[in-house]
């Protein structure tokens, strides 16, 4: 497998042109779906099987699922500033360095997989009443200076949970650790 396929597994986000009510509609179904089915697909993992990098020089299974946390967690965030500020400016992070931090290493995967169920059912609640108007609202990315609106938001963050699913299916197939 090459190192492309091992770091997109389901290749890169491509959203349609056209959003449509059934895009959204699927996206937040797998928003809100992957807290549960990540848990069921980490459950038996051993320690020594999480602390596995997916792919060489890649993050741990361990890693990838506190990144989930971390990164979900900024995404909600940036929804209630592009529903609260007009056109806000996000604040980026290192997410490379974030999953460096001893949490990341070392933290049993339950708690990530804990908050990420609170989380997206919080997050869901939320992307299921937005309006119309509501997701046309955007932030700015300050390095790409992209403005991205809500509704594009739900569409990369359903992409991102398939993305790190399969960064870790993958591994467990490979592996025949199941």
């Amino acid at each position: 497998m090459t190192l492309e396929k091992l770091k997109y597994p389901i290749g890169k986000v491509n959203l349609p042109e056209h959003i449509t009510k059934k895009n959204l509609e699927d996206w937040i179904s797998d928003i809100e779906r992957f807290p549960h089915e990540l848990e069921f697909l980490v459950r038996e993992l051993s320690d020594k099987q999480l602390d596995t990098p997916y792919r060489p020089e890649g993050w741990s299974v361990r890693q990838v699922i506190h990144h989930c946390y971390d990164s979900h967690s900024n995404s909600y965030i940036r929804f209630k500033w592009a529903l609260t500020e007009n056109a806000p400016i996000i604040k980026a992070y290192f997410e490379d360095r974030w999953a460096e931090i001893f949490d990341s290493k070392s933290a049993p995967v339950f708690l990530s997989i804990d908050g990420l169920k609170a989380l997206h059912s919080k997050w869901v609640y939320l992307l299921k009443n937005l309006s119309d108007k509501d997701l046309e609202h955007y932030f700015i990315h300050p390095e790409t200076k992209a403005k991205v609106t809500l509704k594009e938001n739900i569409g990369i963050y359903a992409w991102h949970c398939q993305h790190h699913y399969a960064h870790i299916e993958q591994l467990i197939i490979r592996e025949n650790w199941k």
